[in-house]
Order: C-alpha cells, then structure tokens, then sequence
C-alpha cells in the first residue's frame, strides 16, 4: 500500500546571516589515528561548552578508508564562527595543526545564507567537494582567511598569521 510522503520545510527567516559549515579530518598516515581521535575528544568538549552562536553541532561520517569524519555545523553568523575560532583553545589546536598535521589533513567548507561559499584544504592529497570540480588553489595573501574568501570584511586579526606561517 502506498504512503503519502510527509513533506515539511523550515522558516529561516530568525537566521538571516546563518553559516553552515562542513569539517572533516582525514587520515593520510597510521599515526594520524592517534591525532584523529585526540581531535575529536577536543572538539566534543568545546561543543559541550556550548560556544556564542552555535545552533547545532552533529557529526558526518564520509569514509571508513581513508577514514575520513567530521562534523556539520549551524552558526547564528560569521562574527560568532570567527570569535569562537579565534578563541581558546580552539586557536592553539590551529596554531599546532598548521605547524604539524600529525599525519592527518584536514578540510572545511563553509556556506552562507547571506551569499559566499568559501573552502580550504589543508593537506588532503586528493581534491574533494569544491576542489573537485572548481578547481585548487593556493590558500594565500587574500585567500589565507575564511572571510576574505566569502567576500566579507573582517576586522579581527587571523588566528595565525600567513607571515608568521610560512617565515617562521
């Protein structure tokens, strides 16, 4: 017998700058099981804290091999994703990530209600979402930052400089 699909939708309107943002971890070396996991008891503990701005928080599981997971996740808006990034200890996580992946890479994808789309890739040997049909990039000078790459203003300073990165 067939059943009547029960189609619902969602009023957004009270999320007028809404940002969803896709996170994974991906393991490019066997001893980057270790820093996965380690990864992911810290990210657990600072959702717990329940950050300014964050709607929700629930995790994506995209590949067992190469294990490949991460997280989705719904801000309020861009200055609230961007005030928690560069908090503690969110902001130590990615100053020791960029100076050392620990074997492991690791990407995000970010999507806004207002308009802008933006990526980055960050030792993921194989392109994937945007990277597999857009195209790759350096993520340099202008491209460094996640605001500069929605198109949007950012008077904060990064969490880690581009200078301090790549002349350190």
């Amino acid at each position: 017998m067939p059943t009547r699909v029960n189609r619902q939708t969602v009023d957004l309107s009270a999320y007028p700058d809404l940002i969803v943002l896709y996170l994974g971890m991906r393991v490019n070396r066997l001893y980057g099981i270790r820093t996965f996991f380690s990864f992911g008891r810290k990210i657990s503990e600072s959702v717990e804290g329940k950050p300014d701005g964050l709607l929700l928080h629930e995790p994506v599981y995209y590949s067992f091999f190469p294990m490949n997971m991460g997280m989705r996740q719904y801000w309020r808006d861009l200055p609230s994703l961007l005030a928690f990034a560069r908090s503690e200890p969110h902001r130590q996580w990615w100053l020791d990530f960029l100076r050392d992946s620990g074997g492991t890479g690791f990407w995000h994808e970010t999507y806004s209600v207002r308009g802008g789309m933006e990526a980055v890739y960050d030792d993921v040997p194989k392109p994937l979402g945007f990277g597999r049909f857009a195209g790759i990039q350096r993520a340099r000078g202008p491209m460094f930052g996640s605001a500069s790459r929605l198109g949007r203003s950012d008077d904060g300073s990064p969490v880690l400089n581009e200078k301090d990165l790549y002349e350190s």
